[in-house]
């Protein structure tokens, strides 16, 4: 067979190595190979082209090849005979996958958590205490005139988001796109996405709170005093000015980024940032929305409100759910040495986590789903190599404004979906004799 009869075009393909799940992709694929990725940014382009179907044992059970049927079973024998185990991650997978871990956690008594809670946790906590104005991306594009990024850096966490979604796109209501649009960006330093901005605004670390009340005091007409400024580093004449924008634009948005919600004050900070935009409706249109990172981190969040009411850091001990971050999140929970099992998918707290939460991840008998080798699955008792999510596996992501959104993948590879061993990872522990007959939970049904 030659080389055009193996090559294939794929269209509208979703990318998801970030929030932005761009789906108008356009993949080249020669054989088990894809060489092009048409439209996609310099990340998206590295995701898709670094990606090929290796030849791996399907399973791996302490260090030595197994097949997928010896790797389930003995997954499923951990996970039995755990007493306080944890399901984490849940975000480089597809929400089918996440909806039968959320059972399987329901069923065993364990906790479940995703990346959330060691990116923007606080602005779940700050979601549920004073709600969110939002919208879709589509309306961004289409009406937005007035666009704030607060500790945010899109140009390098998002490449695609100022072109695609949110300053250069030409919309129904911005039919000049940037030219009839103000972007402001407000951060500790100036990034690679200053250049891009009309307005820069160069605030002292951890004053966010601080400057995000003066402009709700501002905005309210209230008079501050010129040491605000000093406070917050931003002088105040820039805070009035600011804020003025805010009032007289007919559509703004207020995106923000980890730099907000992960330093002094967290939540709170969040919490800010949401009842200011709220408060703008008194003048005008005006929505807020975090930059999540992740391709499906969101779609993670969406699962487990809808099956537990709570978006990260759940615990489901007692047979219903119980929301407590701190002490139900996945690096507290293994810095304390509570837990005795993991199961990890969508995920590499390996890599990422405090040397603690490590070392305890190493002493547990742990489990990993994931198609590459990584940091989490050389410590883990069991790795099962699984397809790629978007790549060689398809199902449904969420976007970061919260919109569904199909995969197409390109490749077909030997390798099992993480939906299907999940699945079959539940239907084994059900089968074990030592376990209750029955579901216990909220949601054990997937």
């Amino acid at each position: 067979m030659c080389i055009r009869d193996r090559l294939k075009v794929v269209s509208n393909a979703s990318c998801t190595f970030c929030g932005c799940v761009c789906d108008d992709i356009e993949l080249t694929v020669e054989g088990h190979t894809i060489t092009k990725a048409k439209n996609a940014c310099v990340l998206g382009k590295a995701w898709f082209l670094n990606h090929h179907i290796e030849d791996r044992p399907v399973a791996m059970i302490d260090g030595k090849a197994a097949t997928l049927e010896e790797g389930i079973e003995r997954a499923a024998q951990i996970l039995a005979n755990a007493r306080y185990p944890i399901v984490y991650g849940l975000s480089d997978t597809t929400c089918e996958a996440q909806r039968v871990a959320v059972a399987i956690a329901d069923r065993i008594g364990g906790c479940v958590d995703t990346t959330t809670s060691v990116c923007h946790g606080p602005s779940g906590m700050a979601f549920q205490g004073v709600g969110e104005v939002t919208c879709s991306l589509g309306e961004v594009k289409n009406r937005a005139d007035l666009v704030i990024f607060w500790g945010s850096n899109p140009a390098e966490s998002h490449p695609r988001h100022w072109g695609r979604y949110s300053t250069m796109p030409k919309g129904l209501f911005v039919p000049r796109g940037r030219k009839d649009r103000t972007v402001v960006l407000v951060d500790v330093r100036r990034t690679k996405s200053a250049p891009g901005a009309d307005i820069f605004l160069q605030i002292k670390p951890r004053k966010d709170f601080e400057a995000l009340w003066a402009l709700r005091a501002l905005v309210k007409g209230v008079e501050l005093d010129a040491s605000v400024g000093d406070e917050t580093g931003i002088p105040l004449e820039q805070l009035k000015d600011l804020a003025q924008r805010m009032k007289t634009c007919k559509f703004g948005v207020l995106f923000f980024g980890m730099g907000l919600s992960m330093t002094r004050g967290k939540h709170m900070n969040s919490a800010a940032l949401l009842t200011l935009a709220a408060e703008m409706n008194t003048f005008t249109k005006f929505v807020a929305m975090p930059m999540r990172g992740h391709g499906n981190v969101t779609g993670g969040d969406v699962i487990l409100r809808y099956t537990t009411g709570y978006p990260f850091g759940i615990s489901l001990t007692r047979g219903y759910p119980r929301f407590n971050p701190g002490e139900f999140s996945t690096i507290d929970l293994l810095i304390r040495g509570d837990c005795d099992a993991a199961l990890i998918l969508g995920a590499d707290p390996g890599a990422t986590m405090p040397q603690p939460a490590i070392d305890h991840l190493a002493r547990i008998p742990t489990i990993v789903l994931d198609p590459k080798v990584t940091h989490t699955s050389r410590l883990a008792r069991v790795h099962i190599t699984t397809a790629a999510t978007g790549i060689s596996a398809g199902g449904t992501v969420y976007r970061m404004d919260e919109i569904p959104l199909p995969l197409r993948p390109p490749l077909k590879g030997p390798y099992p979906t993480d939906e299907e061993v999940i699945r079959r990872i539940r239907e084994a522990v059900a089968k074990k004799e030592d376990w209750m007959p029955g579901m216990n939970g909220v949601h054990a049904a997937a």
